[in-house]
């Protein structure tokens, strides 16, 4: 029976052609890189950027709050916080579980490098695709957002198939 939220996440398997995604790797690199970028994100607007730590929150937050939720952009806003910590750590799980249908566990070398293309993938899609939907994505073309993205990818990469290598050990044996 399981005990905790992971295990019970790790009873997800998925299946691509040659290899075994377990749910638990996808859970945990998700998480792992999503708090990478948030700090990385709320330690260089202010930095290097020369902006308030709440500008790329009340960004994210306006993904559901719409773009009242952008000002004023230098005070805290509770709901703003909520709304960006759910849709943040959401985003990175859902980027998690693409990437490791990606990757499937190879290497930490080639699945961190792997994933440092995908944060780069993710950073354009999200500001010059993305952009058409929420305009404010825009103000984030900058080069410490790149950097944020891709030490995302690369984390993603390097904890997925860290984990990914340490359940396919067992997983034969549970699951045939």
């Amino acid at each position: 029976m399981p005990n905790s939220v992971a295990d019970r996440f790790h009873n997800l398997h998925f299946t691509v052609p040659g290899s075994h995604i377990s749910g638990k790797a996808v859970l945990y690199a998700g998480l792992a890189a999503g708090v990478v970028f948030l700090v990385l994100e709320l330690i260089f607007a202010p930095l290097f950027m020369g902006l308030s730590s709440w500008v790329p929150v009340r960004m994210i937050a306006a993904i559901t709050m719409g773009p009242s939720a952008l000002l004023p952009p230098n005070t805290i806003d509770t709901g703003a916080l909520i709304a960006a910590t759910i849709i943040h750590f959401a985003l990175s799980l859902l980027y998690a579980l693409v990437f490791a249908f990606i990757a499937k566990g190879r290497s930490r070398l080639t699945d961190t490098m792997l994933g440092a293309g995908f944060g780069l993938v993710v950073y354009l899609v999200n500001f010059y695709g993305f952009v058409y939907l929420f305009p404010w994505f825009a103000e984030g073309r900058h080069w410490a957002s790149i950097v944020s993205h891709l030490a995302f990818g690369a984390v993603l990469g390097y904890v997925y198939a860290m984990y990914a290598k340490r359940y396919a050990k067992w997983d034969h044996l549970t699951h045939p």
